[in-house]
């Protein structure tokens, strides 16, 4: 048997080399994750309150490459990673008053979806025409996101960063689903596009309909958004209305603004009067009809007789109905409602809010969350009952849909007073408390997409701000500061005619779950033969 000796001091050597190399190759490994993070903060950038939009496309284009040709395992962890870097900064808001708890649970919630997302862009990468796959695959998840669980949270659409963006014209085609498939159609494509040219650079080999696909995912969406501009249109079609927005603010910001429901009834209707006198002055025009926001009566003024006197004088001193924003309990029920108050004849209609909020105005497996923290069920002691058919208040002549808050969130709840006759909407809110964070910029982008995809202006009451007048194509043309009192009073053109976004409602929507579903059953398919020409 031959012995050979290992020369003194050369595993020392060997490990200096191997270990350099080891290093190097973990921390290769660990790119994609931090990439996929990256590029989800960097989608979370091009959301309001800032106005870059444009760089949710480079966003999906870095997802695209962090995905493409990866297992579905691997799409699904680094799809968890990219929701994680966009929902954590994007819901920060949540926890403004409550703690990280409810914050982290609800990021770490959403970001499943996100995930599943990515497993299944991972699955479809390696189809041809991939991009188109898996960007209907990205809107089957924000579909699923707007439904469950408990009803769905649809915040964080891409759709809702884009309301400053070229793409905007599309929400008037096919709602939020075809304008946010088309962002990310163009993020994917423009990776495939670099991907292509770099190859062909390396290779000298193009692959022309590879290239034309790759081309088309990213000039198809611009092109279409270009097309579609006809469709943004601000002409009064039924004449105009004076409308004034009163935001009258609260005592202070958080959660204790409840505890002194009383001022804040006081404050709008101190505002409402200050408005009158402004009128009364020839400063401001006569408004045909005025706009509290959500919460500014949580008094019930069915039930308090001085609540009730404080709104009938406020409605008398303008002149005008009021749509009171109130928390009015009948039946033993509890109802977040919004109230056509006439100057003359109190209130004569109401609407209840459909869509109400979980863990805010109700509080899903009550016993559950109790015993972990009985803090969060005394915050919602009683749970508010939904109302069921749209709201359409007839003011003045005007018909004015009623989407209150959370509801602008959700394509069904704000197409459905548009289609039951609304000429213009108006979305009363209450921001107070969630003090000073990009919630309300948020919630205010949201309501310019809905101004665009129904054609029709939307007024924005809000409590503590920012309160808005938003024309139907998309434009502020009036807004507040937030945690001042103010009003906004401006001539507002009405809108009767249709956009094909609201004619054809969910169908934009079921075909590209349709697409998604056909790519995922193309790559199923691709596997299983791949396997069985392996002998596997």
């Amino acid at each position: 048997m031959t012995v050979t000796a290992t020369p003194v001091g050369e595993p020392d050597r060997l490990q200096s080399r191997t270990a350099p190399a080891a290093r190097g190759s973990r921390l290769a490994r660990c790119v994609p994750a931090v990439a996929a993070a990256l590029c989800g903060l960097l989608l979370y950038v091009s959301f309001p309150p800032r106005t870059l939009w444009w760089l949710a496309v480079p966003a999906f284009a870095g997802l695209g490459w962090v995905l493409r040709g990866r297992g579905w395992k691997a799409g699904l962890g680094l799809g968890y990673l990219f929701g994680l870097g966009f929902l954590l900064p994007l819901l920060v808001w949540t926890g403004v008053e409550v703690g990280p708890g409810p914050w982290l649970a609800l990021a770490a919630i959403e970001a499943v979806f996100v995930a599943l997302a990515g497993a299944g862009v991972a699955a479809v990468s390696k189809l041809p025409a991939w991009p188109v796959w898996a960007a209907a695959l990205w809107t089957a998840g924000e579909a699923a996101r707007a439904r469950v669980p408990f009803e769905g949270f649809p915040w964080g659409k891409i759709a809702f960063g884009q309301a400053d963006g070229v793409f905007l014209p599309l929400a008037a085609v096919g709602g939020t689903p075809l304008l946010g498939f088309a962002v990310v159609l163009c993020g994917f494509g423009l990776y495939d596009v670099v991907r292509l040219a770099l190859r062909a650079r390396r290779t000298r080999v193009l692959r022309r309909g590879a290239a034309a696909v790759a081309l088309l995912s990213v000039a198809l969406p611009v092109a279409g958004a270009l097309a579609a501009r006809p469709l943004v249109d601000d002409a009064a079609e039924d004449g105009t209305a004076t409308v004034a927005v009163v935001q009258g603010n609260v005592p202070r910001a958080g959660l204790d603004f409840n505890a002194q429901r009383r001022a804040v009834l006081d404050y709008h209707a101190r505002e409402t009067r200050r408005l009158a006198a402004e009128v009364e002055a020839g400063k401001v025009a006569r408004p045909d009809f005025v706009l509290w926001p959500e919460n500014s009566s949580d008094i019930d003024p069915f039930a308090n007789p001085d609540a009730r006197t404080v709104i009938d004088e406020a409605a008398r001193v303008i002149g005008a109905p009021i749509s009171v924003g109130g928390v009015v309990e009948r039946d033993g029920r509890l109802y977040n409602e919004q109230i056509l108050w006439d100057p003359a004849e109190g209130p004569v209609d109401i609407y209840d809010k459909r869509q109400i909020q979980p863990f805010g105005e109700y509080l899903p497996l009550r016993s559950l969350i109790g015993a972990i923290n009985s803090d969060w069920t005394s915050m919602v002691r009683q749970d508010f009952s939904r109302g069921s058919d749209p709201g359409v208040f007839t003011m003045d002549g005007t018909r004015v849909g009623l989407v209150t808050c959370y509801e602008a969130a959700f394509d069904w709840a704000v197409r459905s007073e548009v289609t039951d006759g609304a000429q213009m909407i108006s979305v009363p809110s209450n921001n107070a408390t969630f003090d000073r964070s990009e919630m309300t910029y948020q919630q205010l982008a949201m309501s310019r997409i809905r101004a665009v995809e129904h054609s029709r202006t939307v007024t924005v009451p809000v409590t503590s701000g920012v309160s808005a007048i938003i024309m139907p194509d998309g434009r502020i043309t009036q807004k507040t500061g937030m945690f001042v009192a103010g009003s906004l009073v401006q001539e507002v053109p009405l809108r009767s005619s249709t956009t094909p976004a609201t004619r054809l409602g969910v169908l934009p929507e079921t075909a590209l779950v349709l697409v998604a579903a056909g790519g995922l059953g193309l790559a199923i398919g691709a596997g299983v033969r791949g396997r069985r020409a392996g002998g596997v």
